[in-house]
């Protein structure tokens, strides 16, 4: 590979100085301008001041970043009315008054959107094949997620649903059968209401957890978002400890891989101030796939149990990571053997924690009806809702029960075509297929939220880098989630007019993300759709997706790279 920074949508590119902007952009000319004057204050030049190539520099506004999103949330964030914090003289400002609450709009809104640059920037200015590539993202990572502990929660109020759930179990009552509405004053304890009469999708793993956080905090607001933002912080810290390895084991870019799917905007914000179970989630199935590799069954097997315990969307990944325990995947007899062993143990582990916790095996049944209670308005969700209506326009069939037969056949499908990658005789790296399998799983799905998506890249990003249109793509979308869902989830107080004031939030995101990709010399390129999209790995270097997508032989362990792969990520 030719000498130059790895640049994830150009490759390669040149590390001497960047070319001038164009001349006709006044905006960007305008920007250059007041940052050099800036620069020349004390306090600002610790911000932007020094080269602009400089990674510290970087990391510095990600950190202003991070403290303005912390800031934004303190007026704009979920919190229970009868909590300590919602009323403390530094808080009530920002949360009762029209000025506050657009203030605080218009900090999230810019923090995102910052925090945005500033991760764009960072893989401009971090060479990811240098020695201390994935120290500098884990630096980054501290710095940036630090404030986001302080955050109430935003984007999401999932965390409040959690605490309920465990008090539903706490009472006695099934999470599967009875809806958080069952116990008085539910929807002052801050649970969204979509999810009143709602069953639990989690496994039983995590609704144990609710219930000792529930009976611990003694139901306390402030300290449950704690106790479950430190669950999320230990999938965060496993996320970090094993995409690495993972990377260097199967050739790909650890430093790159840590970036796209740990320090994007999306990832930091659900995982640490949403305080969702996600990465405790995603750091399990990881560092399941890790020790398969080592061939360490049990220890994967058990791992990975408890991914599907905590969201059982995880069942889906199980069957592919047991397989690199294998030295060779050509026999079928061999993977029946590993999916027999991996498949009984797992089974009874979760039959027997379903009741041992009085829930039986309700959790299965209610995660394949998942998010009934929202809009179904993934791309399956709309076609139920289309066919279903058109049904009962012609044939009089109700509405809602062809929906529900479309969203079953969906699911089927989806099982159909996890079997088929299962039994392909030519089987790709295991943890790439997962990511396909589980593609598959969420578009086949009638409701898609935005954060499903973290659940899947780091199954891509660990076997292989991405270029061109592929990565505008996936920089557009998790644009596009974050700032939908900063801007449609903000809490503001039912005597302002919230429409006003996601009005005003929605127009500065938009200026500002116009310059992001439009005027902006360093990241606006980021934005463009005229490169092919390829994708890279040690051992075949640069290809086209669709170069890539057959392979030659089933995978082998002896594929692996041949560097030290524990050694690489720990650099």
């Amino acid at each position: 590979m030719p000498e130059g920074r790895f640049y994830p949508k150009t490759g390669p590119v040149s590390t001497r100085p960047e070319p001038e902007a164009p001349a006709g952009f006044r905006i960007t000319r305008a920007a250059n301008a007041a940052r050099r004057w800036l620069s020349g204050f004390v306090l600002t030049r610790w911000l932007i001041g020094g080269p602009e190539g400089q990674a510290s520099h970087t990391m510095r506004q990600g950190l202003l970043a991070a403290l303005m999103i912390m800031v934004g949330s303190w007026g704009a964030g979920w919190i229970p009315l009868h909590a300590a914090v919602a009323v403390h003289p530094a808080v009530l400002p920002l949360r009762t008054t029209d000025a506050g609450a657009v203030t605080s709009a218009i900090l999230l809104v810019v923090g995102a959107l910052l925090l945005m640059r500033s991760w764009l920037r960072l893989i401009q200015r971090v060479d990811v094949r240098s020695p201390g590539a994935v120290a500098a993202m884990r630096r980054a990572l501290i710095m940036w997620g630090t404030p986001m502990l302080l955050c109430l929660p935003i984007f999401s109020r999932d965390v409040y649903s959690y605490m309920a759930q465990g008090r539903v179990l706490h009472a006695g009552l099934n999470p599967y059968e009875s809806g958080v509405s069952e116990l008085p004053g539910w929807f002052a304890e801050g649970a969204d209401g979509l999810w009143a009469e709602s069953p639990s999708p989690y496994g039983p793993l995590f609704l144990l957890i609710a219930q000792t956080v529930w009976f611990a905090t003694g139901g306390s607001p402030e300290l449950g978002i704690l106790a479950f933002r430190a669950l999320a912080v230990l999938g965060v810290v496993l996320m970090v400890i094993y995409i690495p390895r993972l990377a260097a084991a199967f050739g790909a870019r650890p430093a790159w891989a840590v970036w796209l799917c740990v320090l994007n905007p999306l990832s930091l914000i659900v995982f640490l101030p949403a305080a969702h179970n996600d990465p405790l989630m995603i750091g399990l199935m990881l560092a399941g796939a890790w020790y398969s590799l080592k061939r360490k069954r049990l220890a994967a097997v058990l791992l990975v149990t408890a991914a599907v315990a905590v969201k059982p969307i995880a069942m889906v990944v199980l069957p592919f990571v047991i397989l690199l325990a294998l030295p060779d995947t050509r026999s079928y007899l061999l993977r029946v053997r590993e999916w027999a062993f991996a498949g009984s143990l797992a089974g009874a582990l979760l039959v027997a924690g379903g009741l041992a916790l009085g829930v039986g095996l309700g959790w299965f049944t209610a995660a394949l009806s998942a998010g009934a209670a929202v809009l179904q308005g993934a791309p399956v969700g709309l076609l139920g809702i289309g066919i279903g209506e058109l049904a009962a326009l012609v044939s009089g069939l109700d509405a809602d029960a062809v929906a529900v037969t479309v969203y079953d056949v969906a699911r089927i499908l989806s099982a159909v075509a996890l079997a088929a990658m299962l039994l392909k005789p030519r089987l790709g790296n295991p943890v790439l297929w997962s990511a396909y399998g589980l593609t598959v799983v969420v578009l086949a799905s009638s409701v898609i939220q935005p954060w499903y998506v973290l659940w899947i890249l780091p199954l891509y990003a660990v076997v292989h880098a991405y270029r061109g249109r592929v990565m505008t793509s996936i920089i557009v979308l998790i644009t596009a989630m974050v700032l939908l869902s900063m801007v449609g989830q903000l809490s503001v107080p039912q005597w302002i007019d919230q429409w006003v004031v996601r009005g005003i939030a929605a127009g500065v995101a938009a200026l500002y993300l116009i310059y992001l990709a439009v005027f902006d010399p360093s990241t606006s390129r980021m934005f463009t759709l005229r490169d092919r999209s390829e994708r890279w790995n040690a051992a075949d270097g640069w290809l086209r997706l669709r170069e890539l997508s057959t392979p030659d032989a089933s995978w082998r362990a002896a594929e692996l790279s041949q560097e030290d792969s524990e050694q690489k990520a720990g650099t």
